[in-house]
């Protein structure tokens, strides 16, 4: 099968979505099927297309939301180039201009979309309308979001039911869903001597003893995932265990704000920031750490901590419904509601070799059914839905 994805951002811009989309990428070529992506240009305002390895970059305008670009509804260059693929079908992973884009090369070729919604925009709102008329843009997103995902494609992929729910209760989407959790390359986060080698590394430029219990955070470093409140949360631990460094790894819009924040909460010395690190490099962090953390509510599935999971690291998240799928509490690791009961499960693991050390085996064995094979031959379940119900169309 020859399948185009359509996506606003792709290598070597590092999110989530494009994680999902790489690994995606990768297992559809394992199974000998052909990828091509369709995304926009982040490094300058240029075509481009990468014959070699099948990517078209459409230039698009900055948005002053952090890195992304806008491009234009429709690209004759690129159509030009498309047609010359024959492709089945087209995967979305986009609710924007090249969203659009796709639904216009589809119609033109006659073949159908399937769309998976990755990012619950009504809480990304702040960045376009600056706390004024939040209100209105919600209303905008939610019919952006249903023009996408009910009217305007064969199949819909989201990554949990919590997003699921949401589109059913909420948004009134009357279309099936298809819940399929993200997949992963689970075989990178395993630890051999040359990880072992960069994490000597790591400790010593970030000054780590070796009795210090290291807690990460991967991700991008902004307002929704709630990194203020980890923070203050992480001053209380230390005046309980002074045994405990933070470690932030990503870049992102509150990176200055959070590192003032840490400075005036006296945790200059303890929390390190990283700033950007190449993805390859992710895994050796997520080694270097005792656990994984997170305080966010927003997230559609969470795909750091399945990293973290992936690296036997016992992970430990706000009680959110997108966490629920894939901590097992208790057995992989902890859902905590308020700072005290966070304090408690991380102070618990830091006293309990025992316990931490079980954990971490719970933690690599939950992991299987988020391997990238899985994600893609579920993925392919919809493809041929979508294929066969396009024919039946006539």
């Amino acid at each position: 099968m020859k399948i185009a994805i359509f996506t606003d951002a792709y290598e070597p811009h590092l999110s989530g979505v494009t994680t999902s989309i790489k690994m995606l990428k990768e297992a559809l070529i394992n199974m000998g099927h052909e990828v091509y992506i369709v995304t926009a240009n982040l490094e300058k305002y240029e075509f481009k297309y990468d014959k070699k390895n099948k990517i078209i970059y459409i230039p698009g305008v900055k948005t002053g939301i952090y890195k992304t670009r806008l491009t234009s509804i429709y690209s004759r260059k690129a159509l030009k180039i498309i047609k010359t693929w024959n492709i089945d079908i087209i995967h979305s992973q986009t609710e924007f201009a090249l969203g659009t884009f796709s639904r216009i090369v589809a119609k033109k070729l006659n073949i159908p979309v399937v769309h998976t919604y990755h990012t619950l925009l009504e809480d990304y709102v702040h960045y376009v309308t600056h706390g004024h008329f939040d209100n209105f843009g919600k209303k905008i997103v939610i019919k952006l979001t249903k023009y996408f995902c009910d009217k305007n494609c064969d199949e819909l992929i989201v990554p949990t039911d919590k997003i699921k729910d949401l589109f059913i209760s909420k948004y009134d989407i009357a279309k099936h869903i298809n819940v399929i959790p993200t997949g992963i390359d689970t075989t990178k986060f395993e630890i051999n001597d040359k990880m072992q080698n960069e994490i000597k590394k790591l400790k010593a430029k970030y000054k780590l003893n070796k009795d210090d219990f290291i807690i990460g955070c991967v991700g991008r470093i902004a307002k929704e995932k709630s990194l203020d409140k980890l923070l203050k949360s992480f001053k209380d631990l230390r005046e309980l265990n002074n045994r405990c460094k933070l470690i932030l790894v990503g870049d992102g819009p509150e990176l200055e704000e959070l590192k003032k924040l840490s400075k005036d909460l006296n945790l200059k010395d303890n929390v390190v920031f990283t700033g950007l690190v190449q993805y390859a490099d992710i895994p050796t962090y997520y080694n270097l750490f005792n656990i994984m953390v997170s305080f966010s509510q927003t997230e559609t599935q969470g795909l750091t901590i399945i990293e973290g999971l992936a690296a036997s690291k016992p992970v430990i998240c706000i009680n959110d419904e997108s966490f629920r799928e894939m901590v097992q509490h208790n057995y992989n690791g902890y859902l905590f509601s308020n700072k005290k009961e966070f304090i408690d499960i991380v102070l618990k693991l830091m006293s309990n070799k025992d316990l931490y050390d079980t954990m971490c085996i719970n933690a690599k064995n939950s992991i299987y059914k988020y391997s990238k094979e899985v994600f893609a031959s579920d993925i392919l379940k919809v493809y041929y839905k979508a294929l066969e119900d396009h024919k039946n169309k006539g």
